[in-house]
């Protein structure tokens, strides 16, 4: 609940790297936070997990991964993560590896998707949709056709939305996909990986306006 309204779809924020962002983000109703370990991410953390992971007192805390050998996702496991993002092109031998149920897996939308590749992550956690850029795994601040991840939500997958959501768009994003969540990171930035609080704030704002029932 924020100012007595309910906010129905679920929130992560990703790109976390400081302390200080997670106090922030303590005030408001967000049930994820998302910490990037891929080195060529500016919002990469590395070593600094272990600090971060001690200060969250949010519910679900998620490693972001691109294309990492397990021994990498054990280790962020064993310091408290509870889900894995793979967001490059792991295989479901990983993911079994690692436990569906903590795996949400990402998928860049460009044109089009198979949705028999969708079928076969039925089991993961959640899918994430987030938009292609050629070089970039994520954080592009660009959308892509949300009718696609409507059409995807329609069959029943667990979606979490991502790519270019911010402030201004996130209330039609929510109105036409109906996802279980959306995912932000630039959209809410000043600039890569550092947060900005008025945006937050009006980000919430917008949220009040949200009711749309939520796909189990």
């Amino acid at each position: 609940m924020i100012g007595g309204f309910k906010i129905s779809v679920k929130i992560k924020i990703c790109g976390i790297t400081n302390l200080e962002d997670i106090k922030l983000l303590e005030a408001y109703p967000v049930h994820y936070l998302g910490f990037i370990l891929y080195p060529p991410s500016p919002r990469y953390v590395g070593s600094r997990l272990s600090e971060l992971l001690k200060a969250v007192k949010i519910p679900k805390k998620v490693a972001v991964f691109v294309d990492a050998p397990y021994e990498e996702i054990k280790s962020a496991l064993d310091l408290g993560v509870d889900l894995i993002q793979l967001h490059g092109r792991e295989n479901l031998d990983l993911a079994r590896k690692i436990g569906l149920q903590r795996c949400i897996k990402t998928f860049r939308i460009k044109d089009s998707l198979s949705f028999d590749e969708l079928d076969y992550w039925r089991d993961a956690y959640a899918l994430l949709l987030d938009t292609y850029k050629e070089g970039l795994p994520g954080g592009t601040g660009k959308t892509f056709n949300w009718d696609i991840a409507r059409d995807i939500v329609l069959k029943g997958h667990r979606i979490f939305l991502a790519g270019g959501l911010n402030p201004d768009n996130v209330l039609e994003a929510v109105s036409k996909v109906n996802p279980y969540a959306i995912d932000l990171s630039s959209g809410l930035e000043k600039s890569p990986g550092k947060k900005d609080p008025k945006k937050i704030e009006v980000f919430f704002e917008k949220l009040k306006g949200v009711t749309t029932p939520l796909v189990s």
